[in-house]
């Protein structure tokens, strides 16, 4: 495959980053497909991957430039390796573990490291508004802005391991435990108690602050 097919736009702008979501039974089959020259395969695999790549670049808290940087090293790279991976079914894994290597080393070679409150990494609700939901009066909307403040407040508050988890987990279609494995150097045995642990730090915070 040519890095051409590569695409550059910003974080929240991407187009499939919502939606067309492949099924991971159907990896290996369209890795090898794509393999073949197969445009198609490809291009299903880049929209239904992106999603877990931009969440591990999410969860490393780069600047767009530097997060655009490492999703389209991310999938040059998996580009080079296509016909070389060993389990094509787990590319997943594959491309987590690649871009969460490349947020590092960009990571390492940053002198300074700019900490920025981005309430867009893990809101969805403007995102996903019905017709139904923007005849809500002004009242209900001012209620809910401060409910989904404070959730991302208590969030920010929580350790960075937790945010990096919780980041990661969001993405759509969810990861699988390998693929957050691979993003975050996690063991795959400690993913969930952790998950539960972070979850019930959340909800302890928001119950503390009567926003649950």
């Amino acid at each position: 495959m040519r890095s051409g097919t590569l695409r550059s736009t910003a974080y929240d702008d991407l187009p499939y980053t919502r939606g067309g979501a492949v099924d991971r039974t159907e990896v290996g089959a369209l890795v090898r497909s794509a393999v073949d020259g197969d445009a198609a395969a490809w291009k299903a695999l880049v929209e239904g991957m992106s999603p877990l790549v931009w969440s591990v670049v999410r969860a490393h808290r780069l600047s767009d430039a530097d997060g655009h940087e490492v999703y389209q090293t991310t999938w040059f790279r998996f580009a080079q390796h296509l016909g070389r991976l060993r389990e094509p079914d787990k590319a997943g894994s594959w491309l987590a573990s690649t871009a969460r290597h490349e947020c590092l080393k960009v990571l390492k070679g940053l002198t300074r490291l700019t900490l920025t409150d981005d309430p867009q990494v893990l809101d969805r609700a403007s995102e996903e508004r019905t017709p139904e939901q923007t005849l809500i009066d002004a009242e209900e909307e001012a209620d809910q802005a401060e409910r989904i403040r404070r959730l991302w407040q208590e969030f920010e508050a929580l350790g960075e391991r937790c945010r990096q988890l919780l980041r990661v987990l969001i993405a759509s279609p969810p990861p699988s435990y390998l693929e957050v494995s691979a993003a975050l150097g996690i063991a795959v045995g400690s993913i969930g108690p952790l998950r539960q642990r972070c979850l019930r730090r959340l909800r302890a915070r928001l119950d503390a602050r009567g926003a649950a």
